[in-house]
């Protein structure tokens, strides 16, 4: 299956990559039952995940990024942080359909990156703009890790500020996934994904 992947920039057309069915009701996962994983993103041929690159060039900035899927099953999220007029991340999200992970205390994640630090981001809606939650993760490079993520360490954020009066993350209705780099250093990056996914209830696991 190919990778869906969209361009997006404030106030310009939206570039589409590759062919999607709509998601339909039929898509809406539950996560009723504890102590059962449930995956979100997994690069499988029944992965049906819509992806879109959002960089800064929405507030003018001139960072570049893509996500391609590779021959193993993953896909690499790559491109090249500017810091200049303004800019300063590059991202990647997709559409998950509705996800109901209100029995579950996490996400775990298995990534390769270049020892940079990158953000998980959720969302509980299907808005391009708004609030997003959140968490930091970092990589060691060349190395594979299984990170947890536990749904207390996403915080609201909107465009790069923390907001503290905002309410906890609505895991019950997880509608995007986007991973994020922001980290002030210029340069080219390399992360490959590997799954996200849910705990299987339980607190944490050990990377």
């Amino acid at each position: 299956m190919k990778t869906t992947i969209c361009t997006i920039a404030l106030s310009l057309p939206v570039l589409l990559l590759g062919a999607m069915d709509a998601m339909t009701a039929e898509n809406k996962m539950s996560g009723d039952v504890m102590g059962q994983a449930q995956s979100l993103i997994d690069f499988s041929e029944a992965d049906r995940s819509q992806w879109y690159v959002v960089n800064d060039g929405v507030m003018g900035g001139f960072s570049e990024s893509d996500i391609r899927k590779t021959s193993r099953q993953t896909a690499v999220f790559s491109g090249d942080l500017s810091l200049e007029n303004n800019g300063g991340f590059a991202s990647v999200r997709a559409t998950v359909g509705t996800r109901d992970l209100s029995a579950h205390s996490g996400l775990e994640i298995r990534v390769r990156g270049d020892g940079r630090t990158y953000q998980l981001r959720l969302r509980s809606n299907e808005g391009f703009d708004g609030i997003a939650y959140r968490s930091y993760f970092e990589t060691r490079e060349g190395e594979w890790l299984e990170i947890s993520l536990p749904f207390s360490e996403f915080v609201p954020t909107f465009r790069g500020r923390t907001l503290s009066d905002q309410p906890a993350l609505d895991r019950s209705r997880i509608q995007q996934v986007a991973f994020m780099l922001a980290d002030k250093n210029p340069g080219t990056f390399s992360l490959e994904i590997d799954y996200v996914r849910s705990d299987g209830g339980s607190d944490t696991i050990a990377p």
